[in-house]
Parts: structure tokens; sequence; C-alpha cells
């Protein structure tokens, strides 16, 4: 979707997927509140101080990941690029083809509380956050002829992100799994039991 945005961008980054930010959209949704997370900076992730965020609400037998994200991207027919006006929502769309967001990490959870009918809370953070008043989503132009120094040019998308893994790391509100213990978590409990 992100290569497809129209007019084309000449700065738009390959997004993948980051552990950090799935496991602060499952918290999140996990409160089962259909509304933004509104954790104070550097609160939402170990490396992005502000983080992005979409959520979607439907029922659990329509539940597919990408008919919300779709949704999302479909507020494209409500903004417009050279004005940067919206007609109607349009900010989930501008947070999925927002240029510098490069991460993306997504949960759900089933929400009883939030109707009928099994609802389901579907969650995605995206870091860094976009959207930003007065900012274009991306620079429009020839796909990558403004990529960085280290990019190469991927699907028309610039391309340099490696995954990264937070083990120790757990927003507010989920508790710690036992897998996320490290080595000195290790030492220390084999020392308690001598």
């Amino acid at each position: 979707m992100r290569r497809t945005v129209q007019p084309s961008a000449a700065n738009m980054k390959y997004m993948t997927w980051d552990e950090g930010l799935a496991k602060t959209a499952k918290s999140w949704a996990n409160q089962c509140k259909f509304q933004h997370n509104n954790c104070p900076a550097n609160r939402c992730h170990p490396t992005f101080a502000y983080v992005g965020e979409n959520i979607w609400l439907g029922v659990l037998f329509q539940y597919i990941p990408a008919i919300a994200i779709r949704s999302w991207y479909n507020e494209r027919q409500f903004y417009t690029y050279s004005s940067q006006r919206c007609t109607k929502v349009c900010g989930h769309y501008t947070q999925v083809a927002w240029a510098d967001s490069y991460k993306v990490g997504c949960a759900m959870t089933i929400c009883p509380k939030l109707g009928k009918g099994d609802p389901v809370m579907f969650v995605c953070n995206y870091g860094p956050a976009g959207n930003y008043v007065g900012a274009r989503p991306y620079t429009e132009g020839a796909s990558c002829s403004k990529c960085g120094k280290e990019d190469t040019c991927e699907n028309n998308l610039c391309s340099k992100q490696k995954g990264k893994k937070y083990p120790n790391w757990n927003p507010k509100g989920q508790a710690p799994q036992l897998a996320a213990c490290n080595l000195l978590c290790l030492l220390c409990a084999l020392l308690r039991m001598c």
C-alpha cells in the first residue's frame, strides 16, 4: 500500500515488523478502551520517543487484519495531497502513508464490554510517529529518488532497517513473560538457590 500512494512518494521507507510496537499494541488492546493510548513520551517504546497509532473495532467473525488495514488505507479518497486537506476522516491513512514511519507492530483482543457479537479491537502502532500538523505524509517525486545514503530501493521503497527485539521490555499493562528472563536474571535466580 505504501508504494502505491498517489502522487508517488520519493522518500517512502520500507516498513517492517517491530516486536516492541506489537507489545505496546497488545498492552493497549488488552485495556479494551476504544480510544488512543495516551502514554507519555518514551513510555510507549524503548527506542521511539513517540509512536503513532491506528485502532479498528469490529466483530470476531469479520476480523481479518487486512480488512482493518485496508479500511485505514482507503481513507486516501478523502485526502488531497496538494492542499493537505481531508474532506472526512483521513488520519488513519496519513499514518499508514507517513514516509518516516518505518516500523509497525499490531495486536488484537476480544473486548466483550465494547458491544455484542464478540467485539474485536485491533491496534497498530507505528514508529516513529507520524501525522504532524502542517506536514505532508511524504515528499512527492519518483519512487526512491530521495532515499537516504545507506538505503536501497526495494519495491519502490527506501530500505535499510533490520528487525530488533526487546526481550526485557514490557509496556505498562502487560505482565512480563517467563521467557523474558535474561542472563542476569538467571544468574540471580541461581544464586538465590545456593
